[in-house]
């Protein structure tokens, strides 16, 4: 690793892949448990965006920004189908996941888009605590499967189901959340790379496509005996 001043006196830390990092974001990429990494990036300064995950993050950045996505329809609260665009780009993430692109892509006006300060100052912090709790009972567990490319291909399937299932779920039912935890707990899983948390996501999002089909089957054949 070398450190490189730039013409502004700041210091920016090449990696051997050869990206450039400021040295604030880089103090983040360390061995801290997950929720203090993410605290930290909270304090940091500069601008919060889906694209500033990409860049703090690195290669957890797919499962990182999945899991700020999901993370709102996952609440137990009716949206309306606010949360089909968080859907929509977890899918192209998940997309992007199976045919391997290692560089996390989103449209200019999606990656600069700022999280805002709902997101930041309650949605996060929220978010965090949660994941604090799953990391007091977590270990890495079948880790050498989460660096294996096939097995995040894999992973990105999984993902990509369980975010088009969320967005099938009728509006202002909340049909959406199960598939939408299945999904945060899946990223989550990535993260810690724990096969243990891996499965409990499988489980709670495959319960949640279930109820979705079942459910949601129902509806249409009262609506059409209405109809």
């Amino acid at each position: 690793m070398v450190l490189h001043p730039s013409s502004y006196g700041s210091v920016w830390v090449v990696e051997p892949q050869g990206r450039f990092l400021h040295a604030r974001e880089a103090d983040l990429i360390s061995d801290k448990p997950f929720s203090d990494q993410l605290e930290q990036w909270l304090r940091s300064d500069g601008p919060k965006t889906i694209g500033d995950l990409g860049n703090v993050f690195a290669e957890k950045s797919f499962a990182v920004t999945i899991l700020f996505l999901m993370f709102i329809p996952a609440l137990p609260l009716p949206t309306g189908g606010i949360t089909h665009v968080f859907e929509a780009i977890t899918v192209v993430l998940a997309t992007e996941m199976v045919i391997g692109v290692r560089t996390l892509w989103l449209p200019a006006r999606w990656r600069n888009r700022e999280l805002g300060a709902v997101t930041t100052e309650k949605a996060i912090p929220f978010m965090a605590k949660r994941i604090r709790w799953f990391e007091r009972f977590s270990r890495p567990r079948w880790a050498p499967l989460f660096k294996q490319r096939w097995f995040l291909r894999l992973l990105g399937l999984v993902l990509i189901g369980l975010a088009v299932t969320a967005a099938l779920a009728p509006p202002f039912s909340g049909l959406d959340t199960l598939p939408s935890i299945g999904a945060v707990v899946v990223a989550l899983a990535i993260i810690l790379e724990d096969a243990v948390v891996l499965g409990i996501g499988v489980a709670i999002g495959a319960g949640g496509v279930v109820v979705v089909l079942t459910i949601g089957a129902a509806l249409f054949r009262v609506l059409r005996h209405l109809l």
